[in-house]
């Protein structure tokens, strides 16, 4: 069923405003349970710690969400993701790289390794599906998985060769409690990307289209696909080198927000911005109250609920009436 797409925005930032304010009052209820300070301590662990795991979780689900809405339309196929075309393991390749040649080397220097790292692998995942045969649609997602696949095991064999693999767990996770002032901004410059990604989203719709019909629109097809691939590198490289991998979403909300708002990008792209911000806050959530005082990773809880909604996805596809 195809909503209104003022109603389904007004409904999306409404639910993502809630998710974020119920984030921060869980956060001073558990500073008050912790401690018995002040009201000014609670405000500042509040303002240093609290507000900026929310962001956090806000920004990279967002920005996730957006680059899977691209990526998706850049390779005409729903069954895709950052997570599932080998993006997020070549970042992560590319972080585990340069930490071991340069381990002194600034934050914008390992992004900026990850992200040159993440462009090459999504390069190689689209050469690889442009060899597939045009009617075999699943075989697209199994390739990205087979790439994901091997690209994982040379990160995991590099680590286990170098002593590292306790270290690349946090990447592999999804972790935010680690997230303070100071050490989640650069998730900002993933925001800017999605930005990016819906000014130029009617471009990527046409380019959807399929290359012939792009270039006679007038189109400059291979530029907009650099464009596009350096956005959804730039974002997963970003998410990969501030909180770790997080799965699935990507792949879900662009899914979710096309059955709800129909298949216009620009129209599109804010609703899904508000879903992934939401759906990462919803799991972070789940984590930090399931077994409190403790946590489980919000890459944990995501797993499991992204693949029961892609599940469900694939089971109420228009294949399956």
């Amino acid at each position: 069923m195809i909503l209104g797409r003022r109603p389904a925005a007004v409904l999306a930032l409404s639910a993502l405003v809630g998710l974020m304010a119920l984030s921060l009052g869980l956060g001073a209820a558990e500073i008050d349970l912790r401690s018995a300070r002040s009201d000014a301590w609670t405000a500042l662990v509040v303002m240093e710690s609290r507000l900026p795991r929310t962001l956090a979780v806000a920004l990279s689900g967002a920005a996730l969400a957006v680059s899977g809405a691209l990526i998706q339309a850049l390779v005409r196929n729903r069954f895709v993701g950052p997570d599932t075309s080998g993006t997020s393991e070549g970042a992560a390749l590319g972080l585990l790289a340069v930490t071991l040649l340069a381990p002194a080397a600034p934050i914008w220097v390992k992004m900026l390794c990850a992200s040159v790292a993440a462009v090459a692998s999504t390069a190689l995942f689209v050469a690889i599906i442009r060899r597939l045969p045009r009617r075999e649609v699943m075989l697209v997602p199994i390739a990205g998985l087979v790439l994901s696949g091997v690209l994982g095991s040379v990160v995991t064999w590099i680590a286990w060769q170098t002593d590292m693999l306790q270290y690349i767990g946090t990447w592999l996770s999804g972790e935010f409690s680690g997230v303070t002032a100071g050490r989640y901004e650069l998730l900002w410059v993933a925001g800017g990307a999605a930005a990016l990604a819906w000014l130029g989203a009617d471009r990527f719709a046409i380019l959807s289209l399929g290359d012939e019909i792009a270039t006679g629109l007038g189109l400059r097809a291979a530029a907009v696909m650099r464009l596009g691939l350096v956005v959804v590198a730039v974002v997963s490289a970003l998410v990969v080198t501030t909180v770790g991998m997080v799965p699935f979403v990507g792949l879900v909300v662009p899914n979710i927000a096309a059955r709800l708002v129909g298949d216009d990008l620009r129209a599109s792209l804010p609703i899904v911005a508000a879903g992934g911000a939401g759906l990462l806050l919803v799991c972070d959530i789940i984590g930090r109250v399931l077994i409190a005082p403790y946590e489980i990773p919000v890459g944990m809880i995501l797993g499991i609920l992204g693949a029961a909604i892609f599940l469900v996805l694939l089971y109420r596809s228009p294949a399956h009436g």
